[in-house]
């Protein structure tokens, strides 16, 4: 299969939702992020967006601070770099691997899908407005 000249070139990706569960024995949750991953581009990035409103309307007594923290944290070590701490020298699948397997916490990931996409930080923008905001 040729490409032709101005076809675009779609990758494989993958993505989770970072999820909020705010009391953990309740099982309640919401949308809080985004994590995507690429091979083909050698990308792992993470966006995330809190909406206070739904976690105090799910626990008023929610540690809000130590949730945007844990967001942030799930940025950071996606995008790998000065912000990913002790895995910064790990490749982007390995960290978007390690975020993306199930825990049991307030902030954790939901399952892996897949899709095809020619700018995986394009995709990565578009799934935040699409799955969380």
């Amino acid at each position: 299969m040729s490409e032709h000249s101005g076809a675009v070139q779609r990758h494989v990706f993958e993505y989770a939702l970072v999820r909020v569960v705010p009391r953990v024995e309740r099982g309640e949750m919401f949308n809080a992020g985004v994590m995507v991953y690429c091979r083909a581009k050698s990308y792992a990035a993470a966006l995330t967006h809190l909406d206070e409103a739904k976690l105090l309307a799910l626990d008023p007594q929610a540690d809000v601070v130590g949730v945007r923290a844990a967001l942030h944290a799930v940025e950071g070590l996606c995008g790998g770099g000065g912000a990913a701490g002790q895995a910064a020298g790990d490749d982007p699948g390995r960290r978007f691997r390690w975020l993306s397997a199930p825990r049991s916490a307030v902030v954790q990931p939901g399952p892996v899908h897949t899709g095809l996409t020619a700018d995986p930080q394009a995709e990565l923008a578009r799934l935040l407005d699409v799955l969380v905001r």
